[in-house]
């Protein structure tokens, strides 16, 4: 548990680009150095584009009385330059001629943009373990289409109350420019909750309402964000829409055609924040009943163009006489920024991290290759690990009228490859395994599980589940999974959200998981034969290396 306190209480928040997030990888290079792992090193991939760092924030009500705000700017916002104080304009408009009435009243205005938002009483508690029928359900899971290309983002199970979040966010794992393996990505994280009517016209309404805000030069916006009791869940700013875009911005969602917030041409934007519920409601009440409020927002950020790449921590336990195959194990190393990343994900690091540990502390001498990889730009769209596999093991294109691939370009180190192991879905311990559709690998998982089952892992699923790492490696045929987890309270609380800090992780979860991730990755490096792997269907070719695509590998440096 030390090392999961110091990637969060030390070196969180892990936003990819960050100075911070550097020098959270040169600390966990120390430690892996430290263990005896070799070939530690912080591998550049990229470019990424510009990282953004949060100096100060404040946000009050200062008339009729003082009240803090509980608020969190959104990742890659820019600066309000100074305090901005005044009454704020809330855009009441349900239809395109109400919000006519609008234009000309936002410059340098503090803006509300959404409607306010029903909060719902919690009669279900937040967390949750996976359920027996729940479980049942994942076991007699038929085949789903191939998760390489076509398969689906599984829910995370468990049983969830009505206050649960919904689905992940915005550079959700799995969101943007990514493998073919995606599913189409959920809403964004920061967009609130549609209006009543046609959902197509209350979107297009609201994208109109951003629009209007960029337009006019709003000194700051503000929106609720989902979630309640005083929890904000933050990720990246919305875009202003392409010029001569009729159809509205990314809206923050990466699979837009809006421009990425990062990108070291990404347009001027206004400064934003997302305003606990309770607060932003009170905020409109108040304008409502004439009483005047009057607010003070003071937003203070920097952004860094000097060095456009990012990187993933890379270290290995060496073989012996199949050294020259691959087993690897990872979780992605970066977070969302209005937390410290506890949950989403230094919790996975220090699982991946406690598993080669433990290796070594055993004097583990394993047949294949282990090597760790710790991601970077996940949350952008699994930008690191996919860069990763493009570079070392191959890239597959995509039939777009099919949607299928059609073509893969691999190396002669995906012949090598054996298997991937990744866990990201919060601080639940594990309760078995995705298949990911492989079934021939089912009579192995399940003799690995079986030491397991008085610690509650014995669940193995032929379904799906998409929207992290293992996905870059499923994408071109390689066996990569991910556990079945308990949801906790990951939905609920944690996931991108202000309270995803350290005192939400549970310690006998983590140990536990660490215990059947170091079993996994041993058992898979000492076997006689590699994992079985599912079929590949489109054409493959061989290369020395795969061309890049959108985002372009660098050569590998030592670790500082």
């Amino acid at each position: 548990m030390r090392t999961i306190s110091l990637l969060t209480d030390v070196h969180g928040p892990r936003l990819t680009g960050s100075p911070i997030t550097r020098k959270a990888g040169e600390w966990v290079s120390g430690q892996l150095t430290e263990w005896g792992l070799t070939n530690v090193a912080l591998e550049p991939w990229g470019p990424f584009g510009r990282g953004w760092t949060l100096d100060s924030f404040s946000a009050n009500l200062v008339e009729p009385n003082f009240s803090s705000l509980i608020a969190f700017p959104k990742a890659w916002s820019p600066s309000t330059r100074k305090a901005v104080r005044g009454e704020p304009v809330y855009v009441d408009a349900s239809s395109e001629a109400d919000l006519e009435k609008y234009r000309g009243k936002l410059r340098n205005a503090i803006v509300l943009i959404s409607p306010p938002r029903d909060v719902p009483a919690l009669f279900e508690p937040p967390a949750a373990r996976q359920s027996d029928e729940r479980l049942l359900d994942l076991a007699n899971a038929d085949n789903s289409p191939r998760g390489g290309f076509r398969g689906g983002r599984s829910d995370r199970g468990g049983d969830r109350g009505p206050g649960s979040g919904g689905p992940r966010g915005p550079g959700a794992p799995g969101a943007a420019a990514a493998p073919p393996s995606n599913a189409a990505p959920p809403p964004a994280e920061n967009q609130p909750a549609r209006p009543m009517g046609d959902p197509r016209s209350a979107m297009q309404l609201l994208t109109d309402k951003w629009q209007l805000a960029y337009e006019e030069g709003a000194a700051v916006v503000l929106e609720p964000g989902r979630g309640d009791g005083g929890t904000v869940f933050v990720a990246s700013v919305n875009m202003p829409r392409p010029r001569g875009d009729a159809n509205g911005g990314n809206g923050g969602n990466p699979f837009s055609r809006g421009p990425r917030p990062w990108a070291p041409d990404a347009p001027e934007n206004v400064p934003q924040a997302v305003v606990s519920v309770e607060h932003y409601n009170r905020l409109i009440r108040m304008l409502q009943a004439g009483a005047h409020p009057v607010l003070e927002i003071d937003i203070a950020t920097r952004f860094h163009a000097d060095d456009l790449n990012s990187f993933n921590v890379i270290a290995e336990i060496p073989g012996s006489d199949l050294a020259d195959e691959l087993v690897m194990l990872g979780a992605h190393f970066d977070s969302w920024h209005s937390g410290t990343g506890a949950t989403d994900n230094a919790i996975g690091c220090g699982v991946a991290l406690e598993a080669v540990r433990i290796l070594q502390a055993v004097g583990a001498k394993p047949r294949r290759t282990i090597r760790l990889a710790l991601w970077t730009g996940e949350e952008q769209g699994l930008l690191g690990s996919r860069a990763y596999v493009e570079r070392h093991f191959g890239k597959a294109s995509q039939d777009r009228e099919r949607g299928t691939p059609a073509r893969y370009e691999v190396t002669p180190a995906h012949a090598k490859f054996s298997s991937y192991f990744n866990l990201d879905n919060g601080t639940g311990k594990i309760r078995g395994v995705y298949l990911q559709g492989n079934e021939q690998v089912r009579p192995i998982f399940r003799s690995w599980l079986r030491p397991f089952a008085d610690m509650d892992a014995s669940t193995i699923t032929l379904s799906n589940t998409g929207g992290t790492d293992h996905l870059s490696f499923d994408g071109i045929g390689l066996p990569g999974f991910q556990f079945i987890q308990d949801p906790i309270e990951y939905d609920t609380r944690t996931h991108h959200s202000s309270m995803d800090v350290y005192d939400r992780v549970q310690a006998d979860d983590a140990k536990q998981a660490s215990i059947i991730m170091a079993t996994f990755v041993y058992q898979a490096a000492m076997r006689d034969e590699q994992l079985p792997r599912k079929p590949l269907d489109g054409e493959v070719v061989t290369v020395e290396s795969a061309a890049p695509s959108d985002t372009p590998a660098g050569p590998p440096s030592a670790a500082r």
